[in-house]
């Protein structure tokens, strides 16, 4: 049966796709960020490419597990300060002027105030919190994993792989795993048998480079 929902982003996707090109490199992908600052070894956090695929875009947001370890790391350090003053003392700014003539003045920038000291404690705390559970880990497991998602300019994959993407060749076998999983050619458990990220895996990359 049918799903009209679907059948409408379909038409939305091709319409958008036909009056808003992407700009494609040889190989056919899009490719939105440098690789000229990047080591050959470093490790890898998240990227984006887009490919084609039956006349629809497809736009891939990647993760490597350590990524998602990582994030999970933050938030345990966040939940361990606790709640801080919350003075908001980004949004008290003061307004800078410059004059544009013999009466007038124009706003050119903000200040803001600086944090109470209070709040400069609960930073440190935080920080010393995330300096030390970046040495000892966390208990956390992060598996392979991809969805797909229908908007109105693109199919949207969201894929956690553990790839290392240095340049445009490895970003290339990022776009090739999401078309293959889109198609039904392979799986992430075919891909990545019995993988999953761990406090083992964290705490080796830490003694290794960044």
């Amino acid at each position: 049966m049918k799903n009209s929902k679907y059948e409408l982003l379909g038409r939305m996707q091709h319409q958008y796709h036909r009056s808003h090109p992407w700009r494609l490199s040889q190989g056919g992908l899009y490719i939105p960020h440098s690789y000229a600052d990047t080591k050959p070894d470093s490790l890898s956090w998240w990227d984006d490419v887009g490919f084609i695929l039956n006349r629809r875009r497809v736009i891939v947001w990647w993760r490597h597990p350590r990524h998602i370890y990582a994030d999970a790391l933050d938030g345990q350090s966040w939940l361990e300060a606790g709640d801080g003053p919350q003075d908001d003392w980004l949004t008290g700014s003061t307004k800078n002027y410059r004059r544009v003539g013999a009466s007038r003045k124009k706003i050119v920038s903000y200040t803001s105030r600086q944090p109470s000291a209070e709040q400069r404690l609960h930073y440190d705390l935080l920080r010393d919190i995330r300096d030390r559970l970046k040495t000892e880990g966390i208990d956390l497991d992060v598996p392979p994993s991809w969805n797909l998602e229908r908007l109105a300019w693109a199919m949207g994959v969201n894929l956690v792989a553990p790839l290392e993407v240095r340049n445009e060749s490895e970003l290339a076998s990022v776009a090739l795993l999401a078309r293959r999983l889109i198609l039904g050619q392979t799986t992430l458990e075919t891909e990545f048998p019995e993988y999953c990220y761990s406090r083992t895996d964290w705490l080796r990359e830490q003694g290794g480079k960044e």
